[in-house]
Order: structure tokens, then C-alpha cells, then sequence
């Protein structure tokens, strides 16, 4: 006996299952690493036929809150972490915002010699000495990003020596060089994961992933870091939050747009 009352109205009924399956999901019914039912059991849920039930979990699946998989069914996957972007948090402090346990792994703190992308990013010569951090970022135990970051090696002597696995490295670089990282210019690029990264975020290779590429700025204009993180892309989304203006002030707006382009944003490692 289905207990669901469709809708008459322009709404069509694969995304009225989707609605209530996913308000279902919000309010803990079946919680993540639960099978959801068969989907003949949810099509006599719904009254509904098996395609109605497929295209809705298909909607689910996308989003990233199922995982279908044939032979054993639908499972109930983790809400992805939501991230802002604009934000001027560390990760850290966004872990801990949101209830989770944060936990950085140091994966390698080595010198090396600039190389040309390095080189331009940072303003150096190329083969100029470089400090190289490559970092596991986790949270609740689960791994979510991985940090690659080059310095130049002249301005921060010693930092190797320190304690990079606790705390913010930009607090480090703040209260030990005098080193303020004001500003950022970053670039988002969709990747596939090569095995290397793959597995250190346990993943599989060429799983989809998050490229966060750019130049950190100290007060004096400065770069003082270069950095790219890949970021999973099945248990982290960001967003953003811009100001919309319709009408006579649109001109003002494009121009603040452009000035917000060319100054980057302010950010915490």
C-alpha cells in the first residue's frame, strides 16, 4: 500500500520521489552506510513504477548523497562538507566550526630548486632555493584534501625545524618571520587523480577531485607562497557567496567585480 500522495501539478513525479527521498535522508531515516530498500519495495513506497524510482536515485547519486552499486544496492553515502571559498578561516578553524575532529599529516618538508611555474609564481629566479610542504589534510579520521605548498626558502630560514603538523602554517609564518599573508589569487580546475594522490586520499586513481591552484601575498605585495591542493570531490563542495546588483549601480558592481579579480581573496592555511 503506497503511503505517498503525488502532487497533481507541473512537477513531474521522478522529482517529487527525489524531494521526499532526499527530505528522508536530511531527517536521518537511513543514515550514511545504510542500504537503502530495493527499488521494487520503494516503487510500492511511492506507487510509482521502477523507472519513477531509478531516475529519482539517479538525481541522489549525482548529488553525491547515494552510491549505487550492481549487486549490492543503494547505499547512503556521507553529506559532503561544504566549504566557503571566500572564507578567511583556516581549515582548522572550519573543521572545528563544523563539529569535526581536524588532523594534519606531514607527507614531506623538503628543500628544493624552484622550478620555471614555481619560479614565476613566487617572483624568483628559476633554481632559486625553495621550501617544499606537501600536507594530508583530514577531518573526523577521513582524509578530504592534500596541500602542496612552495616557499622561498631565503625568507623563512629554519621552518623545516618546525612543527607543521599543529596549527595554522600561516600563524607559524605570522608570529615566527613577521610574515602576514594578506591576500590570495586562486584558480579552480576539475582534475582526474593520479595514483599518487589517489591513494594518499584514499581514492581511486582517476577518481574526480578539486584543483585549487595559486599565490599567496604578504603585506608588502610580496608572493610568499605558492600551493596547489586537490581536493576530493565525492565529500567537499564550496560555495560562494557574491552580491547581485540589477539596474543603474550594475556599472559600480563590475567594477568592484574587477577590482575583487585583481586583488584575490584573504585566506588561512
Amino acid at each position: 500500500m503506497a503511503r505517498f500522495r503525488f502532487e497533481l501539478g507541473p512537477v513531474p513525479l521522478h522529482h517529487q520521489v527525489y524531494l521526499d527521498l532526499r527530505s528522508a535522508l536530511d531527517t536521518g531515516e537511513w543514515r550514511p552506510g545504510d542500504l537503502l530498500p530495493p527499488e521494487r519495495q520503494l516503487a510500492g513506497r511511492y506507487g510509482c513504477s521502477l523507472i519513477t524510482v531509478r531516475r529519482a536515485l539517479g538525481e541522489l547519486a549525482r548529488e553525491g548523497r547515494l552510491e549505487r552499486t550492481r549487486g549490492r544496492g543503494t547505499t547512503v553515502l556521507p553529506p559532503r562538507i561544504e566549504r566557503d571559498f571566500g572564507g578567511t578561516m583556516s581549515f582548522t578553524e572550519e573543521m572545528q566550526d563544523r563539529g569535526l575532529d581536524p588532523e594534519t599529516k606531514l607527507i614531506a618538508a623538503r628543500p628544493e630548486s624552484a622550478g620555471e611555474v614555481v619560479a614565476a609564481a613566487l617572483r624568483i629566479e628559476p633554481g632559486s632555493p625553495t621550501l617544499y610542504l606537501e600536507r594530508l589534510r583530514a577531518a573526523a579520521g577521513e582524509p578530504l584534501l592534500l596541500e602542496q605548498v612552495h616557499l622561498p626558502a631565503e625568507r623563512f630560514p629554519g621552518l623545516l625545524a618546525s612543527d607543521l603538523e599543529h596549527g595554522s602554517l600561516y600563524d607559524l609564518l605570522t608570529a615566527r618571520y613577521g610574515t602576514r599573508i594578506v591576500r590570495a589569487r586562486e584558480a579552480l580546475e576539475p582534475v582526474l587523480l593520479r595514483a599518487r594522490e589517489a591513494r594518499l586520499l584514499g581514492q581511486k586513481p582517476r577518481a574526480p577531485a578539486l584543483l585549487i591552484e595559486g599565490t599567496a601575498f604578504g603585506e608588502d605585495g610580496a608572493p610568499v607562497e605558492f600551493a596547489r591542493s586537490f581536493v576530493r570531490g565525492d565529500r567537499t563542495r564550496y560555495y560562494v557567496e557574491r552580491s547581485v546588483i540589477v539596474g543603474p549601480g550594475r556599472s559600480r558592481a563590475r567594477h568592484a567585480e574587477r577590482e575583487l579579480v585583481a586583488t584575490g581573496r584573504q585566506g588561512r592555511r
